[in-house]
């Protein structure tokens, strides 16, 4: 994880996926925010604390992961409002936060911790407020970065709907993303399961700039076409829930 977060720190400003991501996520922090002058955001499991950037643009954004490496990181960026704690522990308050984050920390999660994280953002959430997160989709797509990262599952629409639903949160929005460069994934990912999977950054890597602007620009484009419509396959599931008006945190 450590190798994994030193990687990230290096492409996060400039790699196409990172850039998509961004476009993906943004339509729903403003709908998550809507309406508040002074929104509170946690990222649980931030890394390096880079989305925070993203985040701070809709209100007070704070993050906290269990690595120090990735706090070192953040730290020497300087990051101030991010703290040292397990997912599955928040070192915050119940029911204070406007918008709780999860963005590809699930995968790697045994299950109990898994379930625990997601019961962790319930709590976190206020009654009325929302969760955004973001997951690998599809086993059809283990590759490299599967084995580089330590990934443990990756999730259909059904299993991520299951999870995020059954520990309380009304799901509002349910899509997965990548799509317009799904196909040369695939290709990719089923060359690199067909030699043996190896444990090596690459996916991770910036590519050339004009295969980096290339696929910025495609995912630019999906970035449009899902502020209408859901697509029905992708490398990632990008959820945004809400924690029912009048809800009373519960643990599971």
């Amino acid at each position: 994880m450590d190798d994994l977060l030193r990687a990230t720190a290096l492409a996060e400003s400039r790699h196409f996926w990172f850039r998509g991501f961004r476009q993906f996520v943004t339509p729903l922090l403003r709908e998550a925010t809507k309406g508040l002058s002074d929104a509170r955001l946690v990222d649980c499991g931030c890394g390096t604390g880079n989305n925070l950037e993203m985040l701070g643009r809709y209100g007070r954004a704070f993050g906290f992961d269990l690595t120090a490496v990735g706090l070192a990181i953040g730290q020497k960026s300087g990051r101030t409002r991010i703290a040292r704690a397990s997912v599955a522990a928040a070192p915050f308050p119940s029911d204070v936060f406007d918008v709780v984050t999860m963005f590809d920390v699930l995968y790697s999660l045994e299950e109990p911790v898994e379930h625990a994280a997601v019961a962790e953002m319930y709590r976190l959430a206020r009654p009325g407020g929302f969760a955004i997160i973001n997951a690998a989709a599809m086993e059809s797509l283990r590759g490299d970065h599967s084995a580089f990262s330590n990934e443990l599952r990756r999730y259909s629409r059904a299993s991520l709907e299951r999870l995020i639903a059954g520990k309380g949160f009304e799901i509002v929005r349910l899509t997965y993303t990548n799509a317009a460069i799904f196909l040369p994934m695939v290709a990719v990912r089923a060359y690199q399961r067909w030699r043996g999977l190896s444990a090596q950054p690459s996916e991770i890597t910036v590519p050339p700039t004009p295969v980096n602007a290339a696929l910025t620009a495609a995912l630019t484009l999906e970035s449009w076409w899902l502020r209408y419509v859901d697509n029905p396959f992708g490398s990632s599931l990008l959820c945004l829930a809400r924690k029912p008006e009048g809800a009373r945190t519960r643990k599971s």
